[in-house]
């Protein structure tokens, strides 16, 4: 079990560092996934108005 909370931690060390490091490349990073999981959810709307 603390194998699984230092890896946790040691990915939100990470997370934060290149946040700070890299702003720009976070931001973009931020917009992709946020594009992502907005034509996801665009795809399952679809597919629910066609089998409805």
């Amino acid at each position: 079990m603390p194998a699984k909370k230092y890896l946790t931690w040691a990915a939100a060390a990470f997370v934060a560092f290149y946040v700070v490091t890299q702003p720009d490349g976070a931001t973009r990073s931020v917009e992709t996934v946020a594009g992502g999981l907005a034509d996801a959810a665009g795809s399952v709307i679809t597919f629910i108005n066609a089998v409805g």
